[in-house]
């Protein structure tokens, strides 16, 4: 087993000891679905961005720069603006609303703001659920090849390897063990996007990379000109 394996395995197990500590303060519906509202606002905003852009951040934004060019990386603009858009009018007012409504999911919250307790409840849990399933599937995917490509762990073992853990966790803690073990994620990906920014900037800043950087920028003007 390489050290690799070895990080990898530490981490699978640190988030099934997140997922039982999250059971233990799980004790009623309200804990297991919205963490009872006492999640605080840096945890809740941490979660919420490693949820979001995890694997789309790490393999899906490079890899479209990569193919496409880099214009591709206005793609990180518009999601910055769509993320102030929501954490600054629509999610303030949300909290507020759900809270008079006592309600704990979305589709809870359409139902009773607008006195439709069946019809409108069906029909936004079927729209979440189909959207999400989509959704998890993609980060699930992504989560797969990664394992494959940097620890020579066979496809499908990693998927099914990897929605296991997911599943465990995330039922036997609920909101608790995925806030947390999102905040866990999100550390870890500043890190490594850290990391990796100052190796690139080292690398291309070096004479003997100048080549390679002159490479990259024809490339990359040539996709623009293609496109």
């Amino acid at each position: 087993m390489t050290i690799l394996h070895f990080s990898f395995a530490l981490y699978l197990i640190g988030l099934l000891v997140i997922g039982l500590y999250g059971q233990r303060r799980t004790s009623n519906v309200a804990d297991y679905v919205i963490g009872s509202r006492r999640l605080g606002p840096s945890t809740t905003a941490l979660s919420a961005g490693a949820s979001d852009m995890s694997g789309w951040l790490l393999m899906g934004l490079p890899g479209a720069v990569l193919v496409s060019g880099i214009y591709e990386s206005l793609i990180f603009l518009g999601l910055m603006l769509g993320a102030w858009l929501n954490w600054t009018f629509l999610a303030p007012r949300l909290r507020v609303a759900s809270e008079k409504t006592d309600s704990s999911t979305i589709s809870d919250f359409l139902a009773k703001h607008h006195n439709d307790h069946k019809t409108l409840k069906i029909v936004a849990s079927l729209i979440i659920i189909f959207f999400f399933t989509l959704y998890t599937s993609a980060g699930l995917v992504a989560g797969a090849k990664l394992f494959t490509t940097t620890l020579n762990i066979e496809y499908h073992f990693a998927l099914i390897l990897g929605v296991t853990v997911i599943a465990a966790y995330t039922s036997i803690g609920g909101f608790f063990a995925v806030c947390w073990s999102d905040v866990l994620q999100a550390i870890l990906m500043v890190i490594a996007l850290t990391i990796v920014s100052i190796l690139a900037s080292t690398m291309l800043g070096s004479e003997q990379n100048i080549e390679l950087g002159q490479k990259v920028t024809s490339i990359s003007e040539t996709s623009l000109g293609l496109i």
